[in-house]
């Protein structure tokens, strides 16, 4: 039996490789779903929510613009500070079905609702140094999410929790270079960090190393069939030897087997994070005494995540590990580490916004670069290859209207909708991001409580088309339905000039 199992290590390895990628890949990069395409956020406003974003950079009298466009700091005459938090309630719940390698049904439920509630805080601060110089600083999440399904669910091989979360800190600056044009400009300083778990398919990695050992007695039966019609070996003996060949392949797979049994799954756990950094430049036009126009680009973010890995084995697989010279050919599922280039995407925006006497209204379009995931490389700490995840993302558009209307001097309705296209599609989507198109619907009001403080509220829903998955992990698991998302914002703010 030794001398069958020495002969594995070509045929298991290219297993043993798709067994480590799939935690370490997903982990490192775990992208999500938000009220954004894809994991984008923009939910550091509750003004901006409560129209649906439109008049993001041009509505006026929101300190956001620190982040979201720092030449709209003209507007901001004086000392302001203000806080937002915006609750994220999200829903994903998958229909349908999974099997194994050899299309056998994976047991399990449907991961109940994969969704979750999460806080998204921002901060901003901007003050008037000069007649025409503003500066500011703000604390947002640009991009993050979070996913997790029960761990016993069909799809567990293709992923349970996923958590991804991008941390902003801004600083910006704007100048008046003319009395109806301002041009401003951003550092920014991005902390990344990702978390990951699935379940391990011990059976598919056992059926792997089966699948070697069968392909290694079958080369030693067709050499000892050559030897024999070659006149080397006496017929009955060939025969002898056939036999046993077949025997010791059949006995140490069956032994295999026994040591990896279906519904035997182990466990992955991985994270990772990098600091990286970037930049934005905007414009901000005064078209008229009531219209305005403003523009940004945000840049692209690279980051080089690094990650860790733990695992936990079965029992069974520990004794297949304990054996000298299968372990050297079988993945090992131990502590490692690993590095991965990732990119946060350019984003180009526009904000128009049109003040009349008794309401205000906008519209926003934003087109963000998400073509730069187009894959992502693994490379890891110990001697394994590196390794690639295909994703292939598309740019998307985000496109807005809304407006205000004013109550009294006091109170402040808001309402906008939004249309936002997926990066994803049907080739590349899976479990961890059940993203598809999304439309938007949204209400706020505000409240002037004085002429230093005000306080502001928004709610809006998130209808999501169905998400199509045909999703296969590194194991050959393969997820085949639908996922019906929705999400609920609810936003708060509040702001105080000095």
């Amino acid at each position: 039996m030794h001398n069958t199992f020495r002969s594995l290590k070509s045929a298991t390895r290219p297993l043993a490789l798709a067994g480590l990628s799939v935690a370490i890949v997903g982990a490192l990069f775990a992208p999500s779903t938000a009220s954004a395409s894809a994991f984008q956020l923009k939910e550091n406003s509750a003004k901006g929510l409560g129209r649906a974003y439109a008049g993001s950079a041009t509505a006026g009298g929101d300190v956001s613009v620190v982040v979201n466009n720092p030449a709209a700091m003209t507007d901001l005459k004086g000392t302001y500070l203000q806080a937002d938090v915006t609750g994220i309630n999200f829903s994903t719940k998958f229909t349908g079905s999974a099997h194994d390698a050899l299309g056998r049904p994976i047991s399990g439920g449907n991961g109940g609702d994969g969704g979750t509630t999460l806080p998204v805080p921002a901060l901003f601060f901007a003050t008037q140094l000069s007649d025409r110089l503003h500066v500011g600083a703000g604390f947002s999440v640009p991009f993050g999410f979070q996913t997790e399904y029960d761990k016993n669910w069909v799809g567990r091989y293709n992923a349970i929790k996923s958590k991804f979360e991008s941390l902003d800190a801004t600083l910006s600056a704007s100048f008046d270079v003319t009395d109806t044009f301002s041009l401003g400009a951003s550092v920014i300083a991005q902390k990344t960090s990702a978390e990951l778990t699935s379940a391990i398919n011990y059976n598919a990695v056992g059926l792997g190393i089966q699948q070697g050992i069968g392909a290694q007695t079958a080369v030693g039966v067709a050499q000892i069939q050559a030897a024999a019609a070659a006149g080397q070996i006496p017929p009955a003996q060939a025969a002898a030897m056939i036999q046993a060949a077949v025997q010791q392949g059949q006995a140490a797979a069956a032994g295999v087997a026994a040591m990896t049994p279906a519904g035997v799954d182990g466990f992955a756990r991985i994270k990772g994070d990098d600091w990286g950094y970037g930049w934005q430049l905007g414009g901000y036009w005064k078209l008229t005494p009531n219209d305005k126009l403003a523009l940004n680009y945000r840049s692209k973010i690279s980051h080089r995540l690094e990650g860790t890995g733990n695992f936990t084995t079965t029992p069974g697989y520990n004794v297949l590990l304990a054996n000298p010279a299968l372990a050297a050919s079988i993945p090992p599922f131990a502590h490692t580490t690993g590095t991965a280039d990732f990119t946060t995407p350019a984003v180009l925006s526009a904000s128009y916004w049109h003040q009349a006497e008794k309401f205000g209204l906008g519209i926003d379009v934003s087109y963000t670069k998400w073509d730069v995931f187009k894959n992502l490389t693994v490379n890891y700490g110990n001697s394994q290859p590196p390794t690639t995840e295909v994703f292939d993302w598309r740019n998307t558009v985000y496109a807005s209207i809304g407006g205000d209307y004013y109550l009294t001097d006091k109170f402040t309705l808001r309402a906008g909708i939004a249309v936002d296209s997926t990066p994803t599609h049907l080739s590349t989507r899976d479990p961890r991001v059940p993203d598809s198109t999304r439309q938007m619907a949204s209400f706020g009001v505000g409240y002037k409580a004085s002429e230093h403080f005000e306080i502001n509220a928004s709610y809006a829903h998130i209808f999501v088309n169905q998400a199509h998955v045909n999703s296969t992990s590194g194991t050959n698991d393969t997820v085949t339905g639908n996922f019906d998302d929705y999400g609920n914002l609810l936003s708060f703010s509040a702001q105080y000039k000095f």
